[in-house]
């Protein structure tokens, strides 16, 4: 046990002192800190100056209504009627004068139309803006020719009354779907991330210390079991110190801004959510990651060369992907068939039952039947992957074929 402990230090320390830990760790600090004060920097590289747009109206009715409703809608614009020719208007588009000319007039039925310049119509938010404006002074200018009653459009265009009741007493309502919803998602992005980033670096580490020639040493003062998971550990410990850090410092700097937690927490449901999530969440993470940190290191061990670990872990990679995209789709029809055919499948299992547990009502024999299996498959990759990993970390040279795996448990007998 001493030895596990001391493989296990050495794996944390050393990733925890290394240049890309660092690095990695203070960008993402950086760039949780812009994402959560992205207002303020915004604000700051902007002039501060409101979108100036010259109006030239050939109706002489419809640059007023048109600015009011703007200015209620967008602050950050600002219609000035242009008085003099439009050639002139256009050329101080061009100048810069202003940010764009909209030409106001009125067709043969007498509906308004517009006709927009700018020196580049990249910038689809202020036309979509002007738009939506133009739209609504044109139901109006149609509702008063058609003789139709102001207040029978309003009742026209009120959103229908569409309540959705579930009569199974034990289904989520719509409201509890919304909130377990964004716990699902932020957990399935970060069980994705995580078995991919650290996934790679347990191969990587591997092979690592083969290319550095002390693998045999280390195989031999400490059986493969307790060094394949001694590893495995470590590396758990360094993507659990980043991710306290990053939750950490997100938390902080959110909770800084009152409106800005209520809006978060609001969106996605952390505040109100069930207990019971955040303990699924947590079991199938750490039994996510450890299925896979397993095939992970069983893989690494297979190569001798850095640059060849990201190919061996391909197969493992795509699974990952195909599991979080079954997943992502999931999210709208959680009960759907292959939904639940794929959760009873190990490897896609951390990611899909978790879905179905945040979004459905589902047995508890399903729920333990699963992570049963996944268990099992856990057990089982252990076992293979440690007289794989025994075998595999003597087998040098250039090696990048799942075929090396009958060499390795061949090499695996011969140590015994």
């Amino acid at each position: 046990m001493n030895k596990f402990w001391i493989i296990l230090g050495h794996t944390y320390t050393t990733r925890v002192k290394s240049k890309s830990f660092i690095i990695t760790t203070l960008i993402t600090l950086i760039f949780i800190f812009a994402l959560t004060n992205i207002k303020t920097i915004i604000d700051v590289f902007s002039d501060g100056e409101k979108d100036q747009i010259a109006v030239i109206d050939e109706t002489d009715e419809l640059f007023k209504p048109l600015a009011e409703n703007v200015e209620q809608t967008n602050e950050d614009i600002e219609l000035a009627l242009y008085e003099d020719t439009e050639e002139k208007a256009k050329q101080a588009v061009e100048e810069e004068d202003y940010a764009a000319l909209i030409l106001l007039s009125k067709n043969e039925k007498q509906l308004p139309e517009a006709t927009y310049y700018a020196n580049s119509i990249s910038e689809s938010s202020l036309q979509t803006t002007l738009e939506q404006q133009l739209q609504q002074l044109k139901i109006m200018y149609a509702t008063e020719q058609a003789g139709v009653d102001p207040a029978t459009l309003a009742m026209i265009n009120e959103p229908v009354v569409f309540d959705t009741i579930a009569l199974d007493e034990s289904a989520k309502t719509e409201e509890e779907l919304n909130q377990a919803r964004g716990i699902v998602y932020i957990m399935l992005f970060l069980l994705y991330m995580t078995v991919i980033m650290y996934g790679n670096m347990i191969a990587t580490d591997v092979a690592t210390e083969k290319s550095s020639r002390v693998m045999e040493i280390l195989i031999s003062s400490a059986p493969p079991v307790t060094h394949m998971f001694a590893k495995i550990i470590g590396v758990a410990l360094v993507g659990l110190t980043q991710i306290v850090l990053f939750l950490g410092a997100g938390y902080a700097l959110i909770t800084a801004k009152d409106e800005a937690t209520k809006e978060l927490f609001a969106q996605f449901g952390i505040g109100s959510a069930s207990t019971s999530i955040y303990i699924y969440a947590i079991v199938f993470f750490i039994l996510g990651y450890l299925l896979y940190a397993t095939l992970a290191a069983m893989l690494g061990s297979l190569v001798s060369r850095i640059e060849d670990a990201q190919q061996i872990i391909m197969p493992m990679t795509f699974l990952i992907v195909i599991a979080f995209v079954i997943a992502m789709s999931g999210l709208s029809t959680p009960d759907a068939g292959f939904i639940k055919i794929t959760s009873f499948i190990p490897f896609f299992t951390p990611m899909i039952m978790f879905l179905r547990v945040g979004m459905l009502d589902i047995p508890v024999w399903e729920i333990a039947l699963s992570i049963g299996l996944l268990v099992g498959t856990i057990i089982i990759l252990a076992i293979l992957g440690a007289k794989v990993y025994r075998g595999g970390v003597l087998l040098y040279g250039r090696s990048s074929s799942l075929k090396d795996l009958k060499k390795a448990l061949a090499l695996s007998k011969k140590e015994k």
